[in-house]
């Protein structure tokens, strides 16, 4: 079995992330860990906090409490949510550990050794008033394009045309509001990028052709406009300090690495965090270091991908080290909502921890993956995730499940009827479940999640198709070993179904699975061939009829919803 390690873009320290984040992301990872350790395979699933930057310093200083303070909370509040999702990370690290500044500076050395770092003076805003150079968002004022009077020193967030500091009206300090600013020299370092060109241009052509076609072209989109320099230290208190055994007079002056420097490397970090918790049988190097029998598949909305694609590769690249570079970039478009952007301030969209107040994890899971970004954006509506929930869950799965067992019970008892051996119709449906399975199988192979949801969609189906064609309720009434047959293969059916659903709904699957007794039920997957038998249930076999496992969402629930999110299309 293949060693794969999985990666999903580590989530930014300012506060609970929305659903769009979620698919774009750590659900997709997730469901694809789970189903690569349910075939057998060795997963490591690593996720992190992405904890510097100037949102964080500034966020802290809004709450009132210190950046370390202000991190670790957000840390918690956000590894809440995900255990709320029961995303199944191997490790959940923070970009503020010591491990990552730890291999970040051995990085900034290398690469200094290599000859792809370089000090260069610029010009800065400085403010005599907080004594301090302001990095791009730590200036205010007023866009010189829209006139938009909070735009920020990197961006306009109205009309997000990109700016400087020094192309702001009026520019304030966005820590203590003073005017009183002047442009200063000072030091920083740059990455060559442009010297590492041509190796990250051979490397992408090396991976591109299996990568999406998202991925592809962002890379070659990068490439083709060419790769800059690109300054990797700003002036902020907080963030992996430049070392001083390399830059002194740099270090002294407080700089750190940018964000975007550190933060891809807290990857191998959060690996290391995960293996010091435990030395004598984890070792991070085997997953990142001369680790060719390694699979790599990162997992990341498509505004991510330059960093992952170009940025990050060309610094590992610079090194001379033998680092573990992606083999496969899973990227995916947005999801919006009605069309439009989710957002805090507007009070527009669903985030996740609302998300779990209100429903289980499990209608947020199936709905997002089924519906997931892949070729291109898609929106989430009510009405849409109510019909989708209703539909596939509570009427194709919830109902199966609930008729059979109930029905069962209520003629037989309390165990697995036996009645007559497996006629022609169960043979049938054992080649239809084989031929979907293997359907179902090749696209969570290939990282297909819409596909796959509709083949999982396909095998519940299947189910309803066999016991309507079959009406064990008229069957029972003039051939009782029939009926009993039909029931038997019905409770097959929902064993696996408990089973090659677990990647998608895992705490559903937990609960068909639990409602039979079986003694050895130790089986991770179930195999084509061996699902065309349907007979892992014997007859004998106590079972439970569960709760209802999807309650509908009923009209007013939806209108609610509606109300309290926002729910028509983006103006």
């Amino acid at each position: 079995m293949a060693r794969h390690l999985i990666t999903s873009a580590l989530p930014y320290i300012n506060g609970i992330k929305h659903l769009g984040n979620m698919v774009g992301s750590m659900l997709p990872a997730d469901v694809y860990s789970r189903y690569l350790r349910q075939r057998g395979h060795d997963v490591l699933y690593i996720c992190a906090t992405d904890e510097h930057g100037t949102p964080a310093e500034l966020a802290a200083k809004e709450a009132g409490i210190s950046v370390a303070e202000f991190c670790a909370q957000a840390h918690d509040a956000q590894k809440a949510v995900y255990d709320g999702f029961e995303l199944s990370f191997d490790y959940f690290g923070r970009s503020s550990s010591a491990q990552n500044r730890e291999i970040t500076q051995h990085f900034a050395r290398k690469l200094q050794e290599n000859g792809f770092i370089e000090e260069r003076a610029i010009r800065q805003v400085y403010s005599p008033v907080d004594g301090r150079f302001l990095p791009d968002r730590y200036v205010e004022g007023t866009c010189p394009h829209c006139g938009y009077d909070k735009a920020r020193g990197d961006q306009c967030e109205n009309c997000t045309r990109v700016l400087d500091p020094t192309d702001l009206i009026e520019p304030r300090s966005a820590i203590s509001g003073s005017t009183e600013l002047e442009v200063r020299e000072t030091k920083h370092l740059f990455l060559l990028q442009s010297r590492l060109q041509h190796e990250v241009e051979a490397w992408v052509s090396e991976h591109e052709a299996e990568w999406p076609q998202l991925a592809s072209s962002i890379a070659r989109k990068w490439l083709t406009e060419g790769l800059h320099d690109r300054a990797i230290t700003r002036d902020l208190d907080w963030g992996v300090p430049v070392p001083a055994d390399t830059w002194p007079e740099l270090a002294a002056e407080g700089k750190v690495f940018y964000v975007w420097f550190d933060a891809p490397i807290e990857y191998i970090g959060s690996t290391k965090e995960w293996s010091d918790l435990d030395p004598a049988n984890r070792d991070y190097k085997s997953w990142w270091y001369e680790a060719a029998d390694v699979r790599y598949t990162q997992f990341m909305a498509k505004d991510n991908v330059p960093f992952h694609t170009v940025m990050f590769p060309a610094t590992e690249l610079a090194t001379r080290e033998p680092w573990k570079k992606v083999d496969y970039v899973k990227a995916f478009n947005w999801l919006t909502y009605y069309g439009g952007k989710f957002s805090t301030s507007q009070k527009r969209g669903v985030f996740t921890d609302q998300a779990l107040e209100i429903l289980p994890a499990d209608f947020w899971r199936y709905f997002l993956i089924a519906n997931a970004p892949e070729s291109d954006d898609s929106s989430f509506t009510w009405e849409h995730f109510t019909a989708t929930v209703n539909k596939d869950l509570g009427g194709t799965l919830g109902n199966f499940v609930n008729r059979v067992l109930t029905f069962s019970r209520k003629k037989f008892g309390d165990e697995v009827p036996a009645g007559s051996p497996a006629g022609e119709a169960e043979a049938k449906l054992g080649e239809q479940i084989a031929e979907l399975l293997a359907e179902y199988e090749g696209h969570m192979d290939s990282l297909q999640y819409r596909k796959a949801a509709a083949a999982l969609r396909a095998l519940w189906s299947a189910g309803n198709a066999y016991l309507d064609e079959k009406a064990p309720w008229l069957e029972v009434k003039t051939d009782l070993d029939g009926a009993a047959l039909t029931l038997r293969t019905a409770m097959n059916l929902i064993h696996l179904y408990s089973v090659v659903s677990e990647p998608f709904i895992p705490a559903s699957a937990r609960t068909m699975r639990s409602s039979f007794a079986l003694a050895d039920d130790t089986a991770t997957w179930i195999t084509p061939e061996q699902a065309k038998s349907l007979d892992a249930v014997p007859a004998g076999t106590p079972f439970t009829v569960p709760p209802v496992l999807f309650a509908r969402i009923a009209e007013e629930d939806l209108q609610s919803y509606r109300e309290r999110f926002g729910g028509t299309e983006a103006g």
